[in-house]
């Protein structure tokens, strides 16, 4: 069971059961096939073209430089592309592009082309990568999808299509024996049939999305349509991105923890070979350590929804990256195989952990309009951090000089793998905790507490759909909320629940209030809290278990700020956090019309409104409603309300039977 109490083969049911989502993992099986089919050829070619046996043995690792170098250089603009033109034409172009690089490399019988060619595919992958991943969460009907979503992406990245691209090219290797490769294609026929086939690969996959997924173009249609042409050119949106870099803790501690997890993966990639004759295990160890990595890494795609239900992804991010500082500990420390390939596992599933809960914060948490370039500096520093270990270890190693300590008596023998591994465990643990206070700032918690938290607790996400309606003490979010639940419900939406800010006038506050004699600020914010926690256990929890569409005023702020005034800010946003047990809301709609009416009392509110807004912008699912014309606020939630509800109440919805499912064809209750 995950977050949302569903299991995983009911997730990915529901997932799967979104044609433009299922056609876009098709296109994924396809590209990821190609490029593995690419490696494996151009790696071939490039040996078999070498004269010495060095260069020989080369050829792979140069190969794999080859295609890390361009993340480097051409995943920033990559971003920028995928967020200043149509995502669906980059995409189609990518896909040619590539197409037409692999039949040269075919045709041209030129050394030194294949290393040519590979490199500038590669550095094509970087424009095509983020705009599909920053494409794929409005491609999907809720927020929590996303992490799902991102799960089947890197199970066919990284296992469906590894074991394709293997069996195709070794049945591409059976050609020498019949010598048809050969006649039609010339030396190294199956070789580059292989790349021919990539090739076509990426041909169907450029048909595919030009032809079978517009809905990749659905999202910049929309906002050209409202807002014209983006201005300020690409100078411009790099400045923006660094802008929003800078300023947003969330992304901030996202790349932080990116250098810290991606550079101890390199650190057990690059120093594989020769930790493994340091535990006397030779190669046969180093096959079972590597394998060992990659079990890991399915474990911790697989298991991280289930432990992220539990904690926030910002809090869960932090602890995967520590959790693999600390298992790498244990491999440097190991003084046997067995040892070492428990703790390789550890590593690999925090690592696969960690990647996954980063692509599902960008998916869920940072706007469209900056998703692709965020996207791009993630997957640059995967690469780029990646290749610089694998190019920096070995050397670190060959500096450090075996020695050999006594150890109860008996010769141990620490070669230089020993302190390169536990350098890049103290890197990890303090990217880890840089990361979960950048990400969680004064509401992070003592990190072990969160931990066991993460472990014990039961899930705390619901079924049901979450819309909140927040502002500002002068917005009349009472009414708003009110008039959005009739609206609702009169609509025919299914099961529709108001929760309504207790506010100071609400009996249950009052009778806490006197019969406790409570009177100063702090206490008075606490029985306030204690109130809105119980409509959310009471009232809220038990509608969202049963599908329903529930209506929260002031979910975040509730009524702390009435009597809060002169407490701190952070204090008073993680008691708001707890209170709702960290309920999270699909849809957020923010009245925030006071700001133009300034009072000497209103600049603690307006900072904290201020704050609000920039938090909440960064989702994709939310609406500013500006004006304080109640008939025009209500015009425009309700527009923005029916956007949200056709983007889930879909006809796919229907190869999807299930017992909640009972009037999805007429639209009476829609698949939240």
């Amino acid at each position: 069971m995950t977050a949302d109490g569903s299991s995983l083969p009911h997730r990915v049911r529901r997932v799967l059961a979104i044609r433009p989502f299922r056609r876009l993992w098709g296109v994924t099986f396809l590209c990821s096939t190609a490029d593995w089919l690419a490696l494996l050829g151009v790696a071939d070619l490039v040996a078999n073209a070498a004269g010495s046996y060095t260069a020989k043995n080369f050829a792979f690792s140069g190969v794999v430089f080859s295609n890390l170098l361009p993340g480097l250089l051409f995943a920033p603009v990559g971003g920028l592309l995928a967020d200043r033109f149509d995502r669906r034409a980059v995409m189609v172009v990518g896909d040619v592009l590539r197409c037409c690089l692999l039949l040269s490399i075919v045709v041209v019988d030129v050394p030194w082309w294949p290393f040519a060619g590979s490199f500038l595919a590669s550095s094509v992958a970087m424009l095509w990568i983020p705009a599909k991943d920053a494409a794929v969460p409005n491609l999907l009907r809720r927020p929590d999808q996303v992490e799902t979503a991102n799960e089947l992406g890197l199970v066919m990245t990284y296992g469906i299509t590894v074991v394709a691209a293997g069996g195709l090219y070794a049945l591409t290797g059976v050609g020498p024996s019949l010598r048809l490769p050969d006649d039609l294609l010339g030396a190294n026929g199956s070789v580059k049939l292989a790349l021919a086939l990539a090739a076509v690969f990426y041909l169907g996959s450029a048909f595919t999305v030009a032809r079978r997924i517009p809905e990749l173009s659905e999202r910049v249609v929309a906002r050209r349509a409202a807002d014209g042409e983006p201005g300020g050119g690409f100078t411009a949106m790099v400045r923006d991105v660094g802008r929003f870099v800078r300023t947003t803790p969330l992304v901030r501690g996202l790349i932080i923890g990116a250098v810290g997890a991606f550079a101890a993966g390199g650190a057990v990639v690059g120093s594989a070979q020769s930790y493994a004759k340091s535990v006397l295990a030779g190669q046969a160890g180093f096959g079972l350590l590597f394998a060992a990595v990659f079990v890991g890494l399915s474990v911790g795609i697989v298991s991280a929804p289930k432990l992220a239900a539990r904690v926030s992804h910002e809090r869960f991010f932090g602890l995967a990256i520590v959790l693999a500082g600390f298992s790498l500990v244990l491999v440097a420390l190991s003084p046997h195989l067995f040892v070492s390939l428990v703790a390789v596992v550890l590593v690999g599933a925090s690592a696969g952990a960690t990647f996954l809960t980063g692509v599902t914060i960008i998916g869920s948490q940072v706007a469209d309009d900056v998703r692709g370039r965020v996207n791009a500096i993630y997957q640059a520093l995967l690469k780029v951090v990646l290749g610089g270990a694998l190019a920096l270890v070995p050397l670190l190693i060959g500096l450090t000089r075996q020695r050999t300590f006594t150890v109860f008596g008996h010769d141990v023998v620490v070669d230089g793998t020993r302190p390169v591994l536990l350098g890049a465990a103290v890197l990890a643990c303090g990217a880890g905790v840089l990361a979960y206070r950048q990400m969680n700032g004064r509401r992070a918690g003592r990190m072990f507490a969160v931990a066991r938290t993460a472990v014990r607790r039961r899930p705390v996400r619901a079924t049901g759909f979450v819309v909140t309606v927040e502002g500002s003490p002068s917005a009349d979010t009472a009414a708003h909320a009110a008039d959005l639940a009739d609206w609702l419900q009169r609509s025919g939406t299914g099961t529709v629940v108001l929760a309504a800010d207790p506010g100071w006038g609400d009996p249950r506050l009052q009778t806490l209030l006197s019969g406790a004699s409570v009177t100063t600020a702090r206490a008075r914010v606490l029985a306030a809290a204690a109130v809105r926690a119980d409509i959310v256990e009471r009232e809220v929890r038990p509608a969202l278990e049963s599908s329903a569409i529930v209506v929260i005023e002031r979910l975040i702020d509730s009524p702390l700020e009435q009597d809060g005034t002169g407490l701190d800010l952070e204090e008073l946003a993680g008691v708001a956090e707890w209170t709702v047990g960290r309920l999270r809301p699909d849809f957020t709609i923010l009245l925030d019309h006071g700001a133009d009416e300034p009072s000497p009392t209103a600049d603690a509110w307006d900072r904290r409104i201020r704050r609000l807004l920039r938090d909440l912008s960064t989702t994709a699912r939310c609406v500013v409603v500006e004006t304080a014309d109640h008939d025009a606020g209500r015009a425009q939630i309700r527009a923005a309300m029916a956007t949200a509800l056709a983007r889930i109440a879909t006809p796919e919805a229907a190869e999807e039977p299930g017992p909640v499912d009972r009037d999805r064809r007429t639209g009476t209750h829609p698949d939240f």
